[in-house]
């Protein structure tokens, strides 16, 4: 089954990302680099015999610093448009990873495990190699601790919902100190504006989007869930469902918000103006601000309210 990967980015990154007619860069960190310090202590508990530990450090040297790009397994991660996509004001990138994979065949993918302490893997083989000095056991040892450390993050991070791209260093091409992997238009299967994008920000995502052949789409914060929607130039909605994005079979047919159950209209489009005088009428604030009420009975609310919290 095809697994579609998400690389979300700010408005002020389109024309760097596209800035090739037939190739979209991003931008490879190295271990080095990464935004969790602490991703090292997840391969053993340090609070061992000096003896182990210098045998640790000297087992590992230091880690291989291949270069790595970033993606989420969701489109729909709010933390992400938020720090990586500058405040829902940017967009987010969906690709084949077949495609990827076809185009890249040296690199490696892998999801990233989260983890609030080691899982005791890597120090099982830690003792093994300790204990029995034998070089396929090294050998073990050494993959198990590589591999924690290109993917696994302290638990705190699991909201990014991370999958790695690992690239040799032939695959990628380097401008000044920015190492970028140069990645076929044809790996792209959408792109995704924020709800807060600007005109001029979503104009020239649906001009890229037009010159790869890909979709385009505009993430929606709907009134009636807590989940973004979708929604294509033909404003048809799609919702995010395992990585994939699967078109809504019911929705509605004003704000096209999807819905969980059978219905022309959600309940927020169902109000009339009927439905907005009888809220009006029944609403007590109304009734104390015709009276000129409202902001003397709020005071003494309050007044009231801080007597209760200093008792």
């Amino acid at each position: 089954m095809t697994k579609t990967i998400y690389k979300y980015a700010g408005p002020t990154n389109i024309d760097k990302i596209f800035q090739s007619e037939d190739l979209i860069s991003l931008k490879c960190s190295l271990p080095k680099d990464f935004n969790d310090p602490y991703e090292l202590f997840l391969t053993i508990d340090f609070n061992k015999r000096p003896d182990v530990l210098a045998f640790y450090s000297d087992a590992i040297g230091k880690i291989p610093q291949v270069p790595t790009t970033c993606f989420s397994l969701s489109p729909s991660v709010i933390p992400m448009w938020a720090h990586y996509a500058q405040n829902l004001e940017g967009f987010t990138i969906a690709f084949d990873e077949e495609k990827l994979i076809a185009h890249f065949p040296e690199s490696g993918f892998g999801d990233v495990d989260y983890l609030d302490k080691p899982d005791g893997k890597v120090e099982s083989l830690l003792y093994q190699a300790f204990t029995r000095g034998k070089p396929r056991h090294m050998h073990f040892f050494q993959t198990a601790v590589f591999s924690a450390a290109y993917y696994t993050k302290a638990t705190c991070w699991s909201y990014e919902e991370e999958r790695r791209m690992v690239i040799s260093h032939e695959e990628t091409t380097q401008v000044n100190e920015m190492i970028l992997i140069n990645i076929p238009n044809d790996c792209a299967t959408a792109l995704i504006c924020g709800p807060r994008a600007t005109e001029e920000t979503k104009k020239a995502l649906k001009d890229k989007a037009a010159h790869i052949g890909c979709d385009y789409l505009e993430m929606k914060i709907g009134k009636s869930s807590a989940t973004p929607f979708f929604i294509n130039s033909s404003n048809i909605p799609y919702v995010s469902e395992k990585s994939e994005l699967r078109r809504a079979t019911v929705y509605c047919k004003t704000c096209h918000e999807p819905l969980s159950t059978e219905s022309e209209l959600c309940s927020w489009c169902q109000i009339t103006k009927t439905h907005k005088m009888h809220a009006a009428a029944r609403n007590p604030y109304r009734l104390l601000e015709n009276y000129g009420l409202l902001d003397s009975y709020i005071q003494s609310v309050l007044e009231i309210d801080k007597r209760i919290a200093r008792k």
